[in-house]
């Protein structure tokens, strides 16, 4: 209760404004931003590795708005995750329009996977399951909600202007994903809930070591925000069908899916305080999704470098990464931006900020829920919504540029027990 009562004190606190610095450097050209990477996410460990923002403003007309955007970033984590990554964002190379790149490679011998459908699948962050015979360790750590999976990623799309603030939007996206049973050295002999997926038939012999994923998409967006990075007013919507045709795998997982994003930016005080929301609705329409892909968020321009839900950094901030996995689902977003305080440093512009925000998440369509009904592996609930709150400290150079912190808290056990802490980029929409 008292950790409640405080989060409640600092979202109130949030809503006065302190007026900001004015004059601000007009930037121009190309600017370059080389940072150590050096983050932490309760789901994956500390980060550390190296990074390197790239801008081109042109002549300055349109600053905060740039021109080209280019990142690269080599890191790892200390529970064995490891990300190679590049993307583009480029505003002024196609006339009216924009393109959008992203080429990731993924490892992680430590990835979580909680079952299907949320709350159906029970959650215990102790249990430990021995298989016969292992030699069983008195003060052995849990791995049973933790398997192995490796992603390289790979995708473009562009935009054009229809009119104003619509655009049309099409984009190809290529995924090869790797899945395999936790074999860690220090989790021997411990029986997984992926290994009793496997042997119960809920994960598919032709899927249960991955697979490919060939994805075309197409639709509209409407953008009427202030700014891509950091806005202050205006919407951001996305509607898409997304058509997934079993092209090199042939196992039968071709599949047709609809997204839909809305984010609304309104300005409370000024351009000191911001009430952000975000809806985002994900459906399956035809056909059958593999299991090793029913966790990602189909969305042709990205904002954050993970893409999967519902749990995690990139989506119900505090929940168990991957924790709520289904066929189709929808999600709620809201914080408040706060920008308490400009400065200007190695003549760049700066702002501290800060944002309580306020999650939830809820299956729509169920995942193979008769089959986990028939395993015994059914815990009810499954169309029950998923809560958590917290709050973020932002550090923002040129308004194009977001360091963040976040840490928040499910409010239900069964979707994590600890306080999910994460530092990275970007707000999360």
């Amino acid at each position: 209760m008292k950790r409640f009562l405080t989060l409640l004190f600092l979202m109130l606190a949030a809503t006065l404004p302190i007026p900001a610095q004015k004059n601000e450097i007009i930037k121009t050209g190309w600017n370059f931003g080389p940072l150590p990477v050096v983050g932490f996410d309760s789901d994956l460990g500390l980060q550390y590795g190296l990074c390197c923002d790239i801008f081109n403003y042109g002549d300055g007309t349109n600053y905060p708005q740039y021109n080209y955007k280019i990142n690269i970033e080599a890191s790892t984590y200390t529970k064995g995750s490891s990300i190679l990554r590049t993307y583009g964002d480029f505003k002024t190379l196609i006339p009216d329009g924009k393109l959008f790149f992203d080429i990731t490679y993924f490892n992680a011998p430590k990835f979580g996977f909680y079952g299907f459908n949320g709350f159906a699948q029970e959650y215990d962050p102790d249990l430990i399951s021995w298989n016969p015979g292992a030699d069983v360790k008195d003060d052995a750590k849990s791995g049973f909600n933790f398997m192995s999976r490796n992603q390289f990623r790979a995708l473009v799309s562009i935009r054009k202007t229809i009119s104003g603030n619509l655009s049309a939007a099409a984009g190809i996206a290529f995924y090869h994903i790797t899945t395999d049973a936790l074999e860690l050295k220090e989790y021997k002999g411990q029986q997984t809930l992926y290994d009793i997926y496997c042997l119960d038939g809920l994960i598919r012999e032709n899927e249960k070591n991955g697979g490919n994923v060939t994805q075309l998409r197409a639709g509209l967006v409407y953008d009427s925000r202030n700014h891509d990075s950091d806005p202050t007013k205006g919407q951001n919507i996305e509607a898409s069908v997304v058509y997934s045709p079993d092209l090199i795998d042939r196992e039968g997982y071709s599949n047709l899916g609809f997204h839909l994003s809305i984010s609304e930016f309104l300005p409370l005080f000024g351009n000191n305080v911001t009430f952000a929301v975000r809806a985002l609705l994900q459906t399956n329409l035809w056909g059958e999704i593999p299991y090793y892909f029913t966790n990602n968020i189909n969305s042709m321009f990205f904002r954050k470098m993970y893409t999967e839900g519902v749990g995690g950094s990139a989506s119900v901030r505090g929940l168990n990464r991957n924790g709520v996995l289904g066929n189709g689902f929808i999600m709620l977003n809201s914080e408040i931006r706060w920008r308490i305080y400009d400065f200007k440093f190695i003549n760049q512009n700066w702002q501290i900020a800060t944002n309580p925000f306020f999650d939830a998440g809820k299956i729509l369509q169920p995942y193979r829920l008769d089959e986990q009904k028939s395993a015994g592996l059914y815990n009810g609930d499954e169309y029950a919504p998923h809560y958590s709150a917290g709050l973020g400290i932002k550090l923002i150079m040129n308004h194009n540029m977001v360091i963040s912190f976040e840490g928040g808290k499910p409010f239900s056990e069964n979707d994590g027990t600890v306080l999910w802490t994460n530092i990275g980029f970007n707000y999360l929409f």
